[in-house]
C-alpha cells in the first residue's frame, strides 16, 4: 500500500445490502471506490452492534483495493490479531477507547497491518499529537459514531490542526460521517484526503443496478476537483 494524498473514496458497507455484501463490494469496487470501509460496532463503546472477526474475513475475499476496518469497540487490544488475521489492511481505533492508545497501536503495526487512530466529535486534535509517529490514518468522526445515515458535525478546525500537526509525515486524514457533495469540499480543503461515505454512495443503486453508486462516487469527487 503506497502513500498518496490524492482523494479517495471510501464506501461504508453499513450502508450496502447486508444479504449481499460479497457483490456489493464488488460492484462498489468496479464503480470506482478505492477503500473499503468497514464499520466495527460493539453495542458497548457504541450504541449499535455490526460485524466481528469472522463476518470481516468473509469479506476480505471480495475486496480489491483496501480493506479500512474501523473499530468502534472496546476494549480493542484483545482483538487486533483476530482482525489481522480477517486480512484488514488498515486497523482503526479509537483514542477514547481505552487508557494506552500508544500500545494499541503499536501493537496493529506489529500485527502487519496499518494503524489508524480515530477521534470523537468532543476530542480534540491534540489527544493523538504525541502518537502519531505509530500512526498511518487519522479518522475524524464528523458524526457521533454508531450509526449510519447522521447530520454532518463540522470539524474542520479540527482537520486544520491535525493537518498541521501532520506535517510531511505520510498520514492519512479520513473523515467519516456526513460526507456527500455538500459537505466533502469542506474537509478536503481542510486536509483531508480520505472520505468514508455510506448512504451517499449506495443511495439509489444495488447489485443488479449498480451505477449509480459510480454516479455517486463521481459526483463526491467532482465537488472536490480542482
Amino acid at each position: 500500500m503506497s502513500f498518496d494524498r490524492s482523494i479517495k473514496i471510501a464506501p461504508s458497507i453499513l450502508s450496502a445490502d447486508f444479504a449481499n455484501f460479497g457483490q456489493e463490494i464488488q460492484a462498489v469496487e468496479r464503480e470506482g471506490a478505492d477503500w473499503i470501509h468497514v464499520d466495527v460496532m460493539d453495542g458497548h463503546f457504541v450504541p449499535n452492534l455490526t460485524f466481528g472477526p469472522m463476518a470481516v474475513k468473509a469479506f476480505r475475499p471480495h475486496v480489491k483495493t483496501v480493506m479500512d476496518v474501523h473499530l468502534m469497540i472496546s476494549p480493542v487490544d484483545q482483538y487486533i490479531d483476530a482482525y489481522a488475521d480477517a486480512g484488514a489492511d488498515i486497523l482503526t481505533a479509537h483514542v477514547e477507547a481505552g487508557p494506552h492508545i500508544h500500545r494499541t497501536l503499536q501493537a496493529i503495526r506489529g500485527a502487519g497491518m496499518k494503524a489508524g487512530v480515530a477521534l470523537n466529535p468532543s476530542t480534540p486534535a491534540e489527544a493523538v499529537e504525541h502518537v502519531l509517529d505509530l500512526t498511518d490514518l487519522v479518522c475524524v468522526m464528523t458524526v457521533n459514531p454508531g450509526f449510519g445515515g447522521q447530520k454532518f458535525i463540522d470539524m474542520t478546525a479540527k482537520i486544520r490542526k491535525l493537518r498541521a500537526l501532520i506535517g510531511d509525515r505520510p498520514i492519512h486524514i479520513e473523515i467519516d460521517g456526513g460526507v456527500d457533495p455538500n459537505t466533502a469540499p469542506l474537509v478536503v480543503d481542510a486536509g483531508a484526503d480520505v472520505l468514508v461515505a455510506g448512504s451517499a454512495v449506495f443511495r439509489g443503486g444495488s447489485v443488479e443496478n449498480p451505477s449509480p453508486y459510480g454516479e455517486n462516487i463521481r459526483a463526491i469527487k467532482a465537488s472536490v476537483a480542482g
